[in-house]
């Protein structure tokens, strides 16, 4: 519900309040928001400014309005009239000046989303958003900026984004314009943010807020593993079930920036929107620029309702509404199995073995075009590689669906290798500047998607295999970050990297709306683009390009922050890892890679027959939980210890609960499972997923177990070994749901002596699964 109460602006959804004031200076006094208050209390929300304060500026000489606005918690500043903290806005004016005065002059009322033409702002299936818009216009000018609030009820968000029309007939220019701007009191908070590099995207860190401004953002052009757009504000203390905090993230994929700003009266000031670093957008009379739209949140109920808010978010109003609540399928990537060295045979053998294990959809990643035989050649080329493929991606896709799989291909459609058709042909379709030799990265140059023709050559090559092929998916990679900004297209280079996202949109609105069908993977060396505006194009991201599970758990953790398990899609692949070298038991690669999409990336012919079987019992253990894994609610703990790892997923009466030790310790402590959300009076069945050890694990040890004595650098051991497997410790029990939560006493792990099939042994990397059900 949005109401205007003068003075009073009053936005609500199932449990929030956002609220903000209508000043005598026609400026906006930030409120609240957070949990909902009272109309009885509006009053009592209001900043008391009883004495003059040395040193700041009043807005006007005039009683009433000799407000000193540097001392207000403000909704959305102007620049240059008396608030000193950091602006969200700074425009060239017609007088050349940057001092802007943007005051009220009215306001309307929307039921449902105002959509923008060009950028993602997310939909409204169950008609319960409504959306405000708050006109200011600059006190001296006919420029007009637009504060465009959405409420999402049941979800506990709200978006916001400003649209800026110009009215004058002298061109204005655009330095930085940020989504959405307010200030609060208190100087007790925290930052969290999701940073990292390749392999090891989304790294939780937690950033003590002291004065000063605090900034997260990026400048990769078009990509963000090095600092996630989501971020949190977080008072001291919260942790994943208790305590307050706010969550901002961003519908966009481009150069991102948050901000927040402790001033010296204790008003933190929290900014998001376009990084304004190398940006300039020139306005023309009669045009308007849209910001990308800011998503923002609150739970003072810890870590966990927040993400869980956020998650709601994502899967009701952001992925295409075509993949809403669909469960998705079990993926076979051909990527760490060949390479690039494949051909139709060897596709045709993974995908007959994938099929009879379980999976459901074979990609054939990089590699099936041109010349591609490594990275050096080929991208921007979409000829059929017909050494590899002798009846082409047509025939290729016409065996694979015979076998019962649906089909997909990796596509990397805005980049090109200077060894290519296209390049040959046009060059100037790559981003580069005259005269200066432009940096490579993956033996690659991006495509200027500010180029009309590079786009209507992008749309219509993958029309063509798509349609040939009769794809089912598309994984959409882009290894690189821009560097050599610049397009021949504009006259301002200050707008390239915007224009290129915009670009990017359009391509992928124009193939979403001609093959609605088709799944996209969003991809880009793994999680380097994983953000709400790719998810409006894609329901789910590759992650990250490192397959190792124990670095996956921090990895999906983080994501987990700001993102359903629905959108993270995970692989199972060979140990040892390519990324780390590390060797992890197969079980745990499946444990850790069930809490999200689930898929496999290996070639199979290096697996036994129990790993192979093994696989089969996780595949259908998987498509009993999927929908369980991919929609329920996840939860987060608290770790006390850096050894150990705990995810929860749970919806209707079924709790999914992994459990990940990272490192074995000598003689461990004995331990607890606390499971979360539970009836307390209800009756649960508590069973741990069935797990074999293979006598390898053991090595020499294992003569002290088996009644026979065996050399592991025997034969006779290998023969053994082939046929007897060891029991691991499981659980069967039936608990209150007021116990479990408690903390149920798992059984003893190996604490350095004895073995048997009631003592779990998990050694480094183990991990178990747990399924809890309601019995009567």
């Amino acid at each position: 519900m949005i109401q205007f109460k003068e003075p009073y602006f009053i936005l609500e959804t199932k449990d929030l309040s956002y609220i903000f004031k209508l000043l005598p200076t026609g400026h906006l006094e930030h409120l609240h928001f957070g949990a909902k208050v009272l109309e009885t209390d509006l009053e009592e929300l209001n900043t008391k400014l009883t004495a003059k304060a040395r040193g700041v500026i009043d807005y006007h000489q005039e009683e009433g309005k000799d407000i000193p606005l540097d001392l207000l918690p403000l909704e959305y500043s102007s620049f240059g009239k008396g608030d000193f903290k950091l602006t969200p806005i700074e425009i060239k004016m017609p007088d050349s000046t940057f001092v802007s005065d943007f005051v009220y002059i009215k306001h309307k009322f929307i039921d449902g989303i105002l959509a923008s033409e060009k950028l993602p702002t997310g939909y409204d299936d169950d008609k319960q958003a409504q959306t405000l818009v708050v006109t200011l216009k600059d006190k001296k000018f006919d420029i007009f900026l637009n504060l465009v609030y959405t409420t999402f009820h049941s979800s506990n968000v709200i978006t916001r984004r400003v649209i800026l029309e110009n009215k004058e007939k002298q061109s204005i220019s655009i330095r930085k314009i940020m989504s959405m701007m307010f200030d609060l009191y208190g100087n007790q908070y925290d930052m969290l943010t999701l940073d990292g590099d390749a392999i090891k995207e989304g790294q939780k860190h937690i950033t003590p807020i002291s004065h000063g401004t605090y900034i997260n953002s990026s400048m990769t052009g078009a990509r963000s593993y090095k600092h996630n757009p989501g971020v949190m504000l977080i008072e001291k203390g919260t942790h994943e079930d208790y305590g307050v905090c706010y969550g901002f993230n961003l519908i966009y994929s481009g150069n991102h920036y948050t901000a927040i700003d402790q001033s010296s009266h204790g008003i933190l000031r929290v900014m998001q929107g376009i990084n304004p670093s190398c940006f300039e957008w020139d306005l023309h009379e009669h045009e308007t620029f849209e910001t990308p739209t800011s998503v923002i949140s609150f739970s003072n109920q810890g870590f966990n309702k927040l993400s869980q808010q956020m998650h709601e978010f994502v899967n009701q109003h952001i992925i295409p509404r075509q993949f809403k609540q669909v469960e998705r399928p079990i993926v076979i990537n051909s990527w760490e199995g060949f390479y690039f060295d494949f051909n139709e045979r060897k596709l045709l053998t993974l995908a007959k073995k994938a099929k009879d294990l379980g999976i459901e959809l074979f990609v054939l990643d990089d590699g099936w075009f041109s010349t591609r035989n490594n990275d050096l050649s080929g991208l921007g080329d979409y000829d059929v590689n017909l050494k590899k493929l002798k009846h082409g991606l047509v025939g290729l896709s016409k065996k694979i669906k015979a076998l019962g799989l649906k089909f997909g291909l990796w596509f990397e459609p805005e980049m090109v290798n200077p060894k290519s058709e296209l390049y040959t042909k046009h060059p100037e379709y790559a981003v580069k500047i005259e005269d200066r030799d432009p940096s490579f990265g993956r033996n690659q140059l991006v495509l200027d998607l500010c180029n009309i023709e590079v786009r209507k050559y992008i749309i219509s090559n993958m029309s063509d295999i798509i349609e040939e092929a009769k794809l089912d998916y598309i994984k959409w990679d882009m290894n690189r970050y821009i560097t050599d900004a610049y397009s021949p297209h504009l006259n301002n280079q200050g707008m390239f990297y915007h224009t290129y996202i915009l670009g990017l949109y359009e391509i992928l609105k124009t193939l979403g709306e001609k093959y609605p069908h088709i799944l996209i993977e969003t991809c880009a060396s793994g999680g380097n683009r994983f953000d709400l505006g790719m998810l409006s194009f894609g329901p789910q991201i590759w992650k990250s390009d490192n397959t190792d599970p124990i670095a996956r758990l921090q990895i999906q953790k983080g994501m987990s922050y700001f993102y359903p398990l629905s959108t993270i899609s995970n692989h199972v692949s060979l140990s040892p890892h390519e990324q780390t070298l590390r060797k992890t038991p197969l079980d745990t690669r499946f444990n850790v890679a069930l809490f999200g999409v689930l898929g496999y990336e290996l070639d199979f012919k290096y697996l036994d027959r129990f790993e192979l079987n093994t696989i089969k019992a996780h595949i259908e253990f998987y498509k009993t939980y999927r929908n369980i894994v991919q929609f329920g609610t996840f939860y987060r703990f608290n770790e006390d210890n850096d050894h150990r790892m705990i995810y929860q997923v749970s919806k209707d009466d079924v709790h999914i609960v992994g459990n990940y030790q990272i490192l074995a310790l000598p003689n461990p402590n004995l331990e607890k499972l606390k499971i979360k959300h539970l009836k307390p009076n209800q009756v649960y069945q508590m069973q741990s997923m069935g797990q074999k050890m293979t006598l390898d694990q053991f090595g020499h040890l294992i003569s002290h177990a088996l009644p026979i004595k065996l050399n592991p650098k025997k034969a006779l051991f290998r023969i053994v070994s082939h046929f007897k497997k060891l029991d691991n410790a499981s659980e069967d029990v039936l608990l209150s749901g007021q116990s479990l939560m408690h903390g149920y006493k798992m059984k003893q792990q190996f604490m350095g002596t004895y073995y048997n099939d009631q003592t779990r042994i998990l050694g480094d990397f183990g991990s178990q699964v747990y399924v809890i059900k309601e019995r009567n």
